[in-house]
């Protein structure tokens, strides 16, 4: 198998894949309700945050916590009482429990209100050390704020070997753009080459089974080599191979030969 051959059919598939079709059916529709770039990358992080088990599943919790902030999240962190937040301690994702979900909104509050936001904290670590930077300055900024030592889980650690699957896919929402409808490209100071491919089981699966991926653990260090060797492919934007991978192992059911 030529690299020339694992380029046109990742090409194919990305084209496939990557398109507003799946929106529906896809965490991502979450921040799709939204037109105010605060919004959207509230609700995209949120949706990203909870991005695990059945997506049905995901997108109705995700909403169900939109709902809880009014489904006006920025005005919701920026202006909600105490009293405002107590509704969210009955809020459950499988083990993500209320407890969680109001350690998380407090860091959110935070973060908007003292440290200029998602965009301006992510940034900033992503000039320091890349995707590695973002994702350790989005844990250390959320965490700074009043939470239970179990919340800390819910929050991707690379430096604990953490794929960071979840904090990955959110930064691909906000800083991709490629004008096909699906990510959001807002975050203009962080270029799409530094970007991680989001590594989960699918994408995994894939990746293993055409050859592009062989450490057999999905963590960082397997997340960074299977991002090298997309680069190879494309240079500026190796992450949007996320879509053929993704799709392929979840829709195509058919062998690569």
């Amino acid at each position: 198998m030529t690299d020339h051959d694992l380029k046109t059919f990742l090409d194919n598939k990305t084209l496939q894949f990557n398109n507003t079709n799946f929106i529906t059916s896809d965490p991502i529709s979450i921040p799709h309700q939204y037109t105010r770039k605060e919004d959207i990358e509230i609700a995209g992080f949120l949706a990203a945050l909870l991005s695990w088990g059945q997506r049905k599943t995901i997108i109705a919790k995700s909403t169900a916590l939109m709902s809880l902030m009014g489904n006006q999240p920025y005005l919701f962190l920026t202006q909600a009482a105490e009293k405002d937040y107590l509704p969210m301690a009955h809020f459950k994702h499988r083990t993500f429990t209320g407890d969680d979900c109001l350690g998380i909104m407090r860091g959110l509050s935070h973060m908007y209100l003292h440290n200029g936001g998602l965009e301006a904290v992510c940034t900033k670590g992503f000039e320091k050390e890349g995707a590695y930077g973002g994702v350790i300055a989005l844990r250390k900024a959320l965490l700074e704020s009043e939470h239970l030592k179990r919340t800390e889980k819910h929050l991707a650690n690379p430096k604990a070997g953490s794929a960071a699957k979840r904090v990955n896919m959110f930064f691909r929402w906000m800083i991709r753009n490629d004008h096909a409808g699906v990510d959001f490209g807002l975050w203009k100071g962080v270029n799409p080459a530094q970007l991680v491919i989001p590594l989960d089981l699918h994408v995994g699966k894939s990746a293993r089974h055409l050859g592009l991926l062989h450490r057999t653990q999905n963590d960082w260090q397997a997340a960074i080599e299977l991002t090298e060797k997309l680069r190879s492919f494309d240079h500026q934007d190796p992450v949007k191979y996320d879509f053929a991978l993704f799709g392929h192992s979840l829709f195509d059911r058919t062998k690569f030969d």
